[in-house]
């Protein structure tokens, strides 16, 4: 569906969870000496301007990252975080907020290389025009981002971070995901695949944590609700990450970083977290 823009939600709490946790991976993955890939399948625009369009219609980043920007206590995942975007706002004033892509390719080291995929063609062109001077190591691609997962598996370095982040206005993206997890499984059973999810009240939405923490092999879920569930059932309360073969690190920086999330991020009493892992 190309009717999805995330400029819309740029810097809301989500981005917060999602972001903050592609950074601690970025930052883990990047320790070993040997060249990583990272691809992101829904890659949105790349960047957002905050102060006009889309981004200051509903001003969803006031309840997101504008709670964190002058924060001096922040544990050191979300403070590396907040650092990076702090960099893309060097006046002071918080006027653009990074994407995924962004923040990935502030993080890549020379041999590493980023792989972008996004349907839509006014972001794709946006995305495009960000990283034109990315020559080889960034490759911008107009598609379907499940297929170009799949067409790109295994990277030749063996070694990948992956994050997926559909927008689920289509209902058939809840199925698409879980089945795109089973089939990079097979591809690639090494690599790391970072899953974003919304909290809403639509069935399929509630059943797809339970069927995600049914894939085999080592997993992590955490969940950030900002809000309690709405009475008229509409509505996203918070959001979640699913992230197949995490650093040993990542549940203890989540165990620091979720409380403050959701101290910080609250919009009411109903505000709650939630971190799970795999026993294997």
């Amino acid at each position: 569906m190309l009717s999805y823009r995330h400029a819309f939600h740029a810097g809301n709490h989500a981005d917060v969870l999602k972001h903050a946790v592609l950074v601690a991976l970025m930052r883990y993955l990047t320790q070993k000496d040997k060249p990583l890939w990272v691809i992101d399948t829904h890659a949105g625009a790349g960047a957002y301007g905050l102060d006009a369009g889309y981004a200051a219609q509903n001003a969803e980043w006031e309840s997101g990252i504008a709670r964190l920007m002058e924060r001096a206590d922040l544990p050191p995942a979300l403070a590396d975080y907040v650092a990076l975007v702090r960099g893309m706002n060097p006046a002071g004033r918080l006027n653009f907020y990074p994407g995924s892509p962004y923040l990935a390719h502030a993080l890549l080291r020379p041999d590493d290389r980023l792989r972008l995929f996004e349907l839509h063609p006014t972001d794709v062109d946006l995305l495009g025009k960000t990283f034109q001077a990315g020559g080889r190591q960034v490759i911008v691609t107009q598609g379907d981002g499940f297929a170009g997962l799949k067409s790109l598996l295994p990277p030749p370095s063996r070694r990948g971070l992956a994050l997926i982040d559909p927008p689920y206005e289509d209902k058939r993206d809840y199925a698409t995901v879980l089945e795109a997890l089973k089939d990079s499984q097979k591809r690639f059973a090494t690599g790391v695949y970072m899953l974003w999810y919304p909290l809403l009240q639509r069935p399929e939405a509630q059943r797809l944590p339970e069927r995600l923490r049914k894939l085999p092999g080592k997993w992590l879920d955490a969940q950030l609700q900002v809000a309690a569930p709405r009475r008229d059932g509409f509505g996203m309360h918070g959001s979640g990450l699913f992230v197949l073969n995490p650093p040993w690190t990542l549940q203890t920086t989540l165990a620091e970083a979720l409380p403050v999330l959701k101290s910080a991020l609250a919009l009411d009493d109903g505000a709650t977290y939630h971190l799970e892992t795999s026993v294997e």
